[in-house]
């Protein structure tokens, strides 16, 4: 993480090693924790190689290379969608949408006025994906209640703020330097959880 803070914030080329290289450990972690031995665990593998594709594409600065990885990661989180409700949900948790749903709309308020036309489509149906995404972390649940899930899950969400910031609003180290630690954070978190 050092590494890949130190090479955004000075604009090295040592990011397109480093990154890619952050990416691998938490694959790794999930592959160690045991995520091929369940089928949660497989499709929580799935998800961050998908995620893993999308850091890759936000390597580029073009819009093209943005939609790709947010396409990457909108796939991925469907997938994480897909790995909670495997892994099962509490009904009376699905109140979690309102917070999310709240948490949606002011966002993409705030992100509105700074959204081409070509962009208001795809960041719209992203930011429904996450916190539909975000609900099912909250809500999975089967005999234990897996802490990682939902803090990982959220952690990923909080750090797409700084991605979006960065790109549609006010670019700058400053959203690298709080996104990337929340987002590896949390991506562990879940490699972690991918096991259980």
């Amino acid at each position: 993480m050092a590494a890949l803070l130190a090479s955004e914030r000075t604009g090295s080329t040592a990011r397109l090693v480093a990154k890619p290289v952050a990416s691998a450990g938490f694959i790794a972690v999930a592959v160690a924790a045991g995520a091929l031995d369940t089928g949660f665990g497989r499709w929580m593998l799935a998800a961050l190689v998908l995620s893993a594709l999308g850091d890759v594409f936000l390597l580029g600065s073009s819009e093209a290379r943005f939609l790709g990885g947010l396409g990457s990661f909108l796939t991925a989180h469907l997938v994480y969608g897909i790995a909670f409700l495997v892994r099962g949900v509490a009904a009376p948790g699905l109140l979690a949408i309102v917070p999310f749903a709240i948490f949606a709309r002011h966002v993409l308020r705030w992100l509105g006025p700074h959204l081409s036309d070509r962009m208001r489509g795809p960041v719209v149906a992203y930011a429904v994906v996450i916190s539909v995404m975000g609900v099912l972390a909250v809500v999975t649940a089967t005999d234990v209640w897996d802490w990682r899930i939902p803090v990982g899950a959220v952690m990923f969400v909080i750090s797409d703020l700084a991605v979006a910031r960065d790109n549609f609003v006010a670019p700058g180290f400053t959203n690298r330097l709080w996104g990337l630690p929340l987002y590896y954070g949390g991506q562990l978190l879940l490699a972690w959880a991918a096991g259980a």
